[in-house]
């Protein structure tokens, strides 16, 4: 199986996106950072699966799922911060290939 390289969150209301992508390690499993931005997805053993901003503020968990895959998983997430709620996509991307960038 190939790892989860990029994805992005196609959020329900207005399909607006976040892409994220690899960005090293946290706790055995890949970090994601978003690429506007200092958003992560990460692991964690007692959050499972979750996206967070500076200071380790969690404001995202995925819906349906226990939160213990060895990615991101490909299912609803919910964001909350402050009195806003969204839900989300998450869907695996292919990478962004620059101009030199050739096969």
């Amino acid at each position: 199986m190939t790892a989860l390289k990029v994805f992005s969150f196609v959020r329900h209301v207005d399909g607006l996106r976040y892409h994220f992508e690899t960005d090293g390690e946290r706790n055995g499993r890949p970090a994601y950072r978003r690429t506007d931005g200092q958003v992560w997805c990460v692991w964690g053993p007692e959050d499972g699966w979750h996206c967070e901003i500076a200071g380790g503020l969690v404001t995202a968990y995925p819906v349906n799922s226990l939160g213990n895959e060895p990615e991101p998983p490909a299912t609803v997430w919910r964001s909350f911060k402050n009195d806003r709620s969204y839900l989300y996509d998450l869907r695996p991307t292919e990478p962004r290939r620059d101009s030199s960038d050739t096969p």
